[in-house]
């Protein structure tokens, strides 16, 4: 099988793409591009950004994108908001299937999952862009921390009463110091 890779990457229509080949694509936006990317992820930036694979035909009507991500991303220390710094270079799979129906949401605008996360119905175009956006968010560390953040004691108190510090919230803590303290006596030691 060959591997056809176009100049620039438009979403690729599969009805219009020979089955006989690979379609590789490559992407590796701009400054600009990606300043818009982290605005809309929320984060501080992107320093660095390359998504690269190929759409490769499956079976009778369905295809697979296999890629990589590789991504160097700023976002803010959930303790000092320090900027973090985080480098993802991360496989990336999707499959989509022609005769995948999407999941119907219920009363309240809910679906449940397919057990299959890689699995999407096969849309009339395929945008690698949005793949690599949405792979991007996906793999965003949740709660960054700079390298000895630390959140320290926590206290926490009710209005008109004492602050509970972490040490009280381990109520068996002293149960086991004393049973040290036993155990201590009984060997002669205390």
């Amino acid at each position: 099988m060959t591997t056809e890779t176009p100049k620039a990457t438009p979403p690729l229509t599969p009805a219009r793409l020979s089955r006989a080949a690979s379609h590789g694509f490559s992407l590796t936006p701009d400054a600009t591009e990606r300043a818009a990317l982290a605005e809309e992820l929320g984060i501080d930036g992107i320093r660095k950004l390359r998504f690269e694979g190929e759409l490769i035909p499956e079976g009778k009507a369905d295809w697979r994108l296999e890629a990589t991500l590789g991504a160097t991303v700023v976002q803010p220390c959930v303790v000092t908001l320090d900027p973090v710094v985080t480098r993802i270079d991360m496989p990336i799979t999707r499959r989509f299937l022609a005769d995948m129906t999407p999941p119907d949401p219920d009363d309240k605008g809910e679906a449940e999952m397919p057990e299959d996360d890689t699995t999407e119905p096969l849309p009339d175009r395929i945008d690698p862009a949005f793949v690599m956006a949405e792979a991007l968010a996906l793999h965003l560390p949740d709660y960054p921390r700079a390298e000895g953040a630390d959140l320290g004691e926590a206290v926490f108190a009710e209005p008109g009463t004492d602050p509970m510090t972490d040490e009280d919230a381990k109520p068996l803590a002293g149960l086991k110091a004393l049973r040290d303290k036993l155990a201590g006596g009984e060997n002669g030691d205390g």
